[in-house]
């Protein structure tokens, strides 16, 4: 494989809404020891890839400043002491950044096969999200046969995804959701039950889908004044997970709560974190939900797919109320 020195890439001109994504050329990366350069053949679409573009999510040190933190595509060369991989191989990866271009160099222990069976396009959907779940939803929170976890914002990349891995280790899904195509589709992926936020108390609705007991799990993207009530859905010894905050980072919360039914409450973000946490997460993917992924158990998930150039607009989309699923750019050959 042939690879120029110059490469095409979507760069993000100054913080602001989708139309300061732009089309660039820039150097084409080089594999550093331990590292594989992946040309990239499609790219998911994630929320820190919207905060980092608004100006709110800056890269860690050392990492590229392009967005896109999930590709799959082929490796196009190996850096020293890589072995793992052969060129031409189909992989997933999970980036540190640099996913919106046409080569991304990437630590080796971050990189996965291919499933069998899924395209570039539907592969590209795989990496950032059941990361972030591996480290949070199944080794922080311990997710187990039995459990009962309410996942907010059900349809989305996470949501659904998490739906998914709770049917894979025998929990119930309650899932929150606004609007009968996204309870159809958390449905889909496996939610025991959906609730409509927008007409429902999500409170009252899971203490009366535990029998009174609350949940075991929450997983939040909304923060704000959703973090006291998730508090009051946990059930005694319940772990709230908190992955973003979308619905704002100050919460007034009663302590008490946390107090009298031993609860947890977490954080969590994956960039951040070192090579060989996220090398350790992969392997724990690769043992347990890539067989998933092999014999169907893990579902595909409903994608929309928009041109590398038309980032912006592919942004727009994931932005918009309507919005479920996933969205990934697709570059081309």
């Amino acid at each position: 494989m042939t690879i120029a020195d110059q490469m095409q890439a979507i760069a993000i001109a100054r913080p602001g809404g989708p139309d300061v994504l732009t089309l660039t050329t820039v150097p084409t990366p080089a594999p550093a020891k331990g590292e594989i350069l992946i040309r990239v053949a499609a790219a998911g679409l994630n929320g820190p890839d919207l905060m980092q573009r608004q100006g709110a999510y800056d890269p860690p040190p050392g990492a590229s400043p392009l967005p896109g933190l999930e590709v799959s595509g082929t490796v196009a060369a190996l850096g020293e002491g890589s072995g793992r991989f052969a060129l031409g191989d189909a992989v997933v990866a999970l980036t540190n950044g640099g996913g919106y271009a046409h080569y991304v160099a990437v630590p080796e222990g971050q990189v996965l096969p291919r499933p069998s069976g899924w395209t570039d396009i539907e592969a590209a959907t795989l990496p950032e999200t059941l990361f972030t779940l591996q480290q949070t939803l199944i080794e922080r929170a311990g997710l187990a046969r039995g459990k009962t976890v309410l996942v907010h914002g059900g349809a989305g990349g996470i949501g659904a995804t998490a739906i998914q891995l709770c049917r894979l280790y025998g929990a119930d899904a309650l899932a929150t959701v606004s609007s009968p195509d996204k309870a159809d589709y958390a449905r889909s992926m496996g939610a025991a039950h959906t609730i409509d936020y927008t007409a429902e108390d999500f409170v009252a609705r899971a203490k009366e889908l535990t029998d009174g007991r609350g949940v075991d799990i929450v997983i939040d993207m909304i923060g704000g004044e959703y973090a006291n009530r998730n508090l009051k859905a946990s059930a005694y010894g319940g772990h709230v997970l908190q992955l973003a905050l979308k619905g704002g980072a100050r919460a007034e919360i009663n302590l008490g709560l946390v107090l009298m039914n031993a609860l947890t409450l977490s954080g969590s973000t994956l960039r951040p974190q070192t090579s060989a946490t996220k090398a350790r997460l992969a392997e724990g993917l690769r043992k347990t939900v890539w067989p998933a992924i092999a014999d169907g158990t893990i579902r595909k998930p409903r994608i929309r797919s928009f041109p590398m150039a038309e980032a912006g607009a592919a942004h727009a989309a994931m932005e918009a109320r309507d919005h479920y699923g996933k969205i990934v750019l697709e570059f081309p050959a």
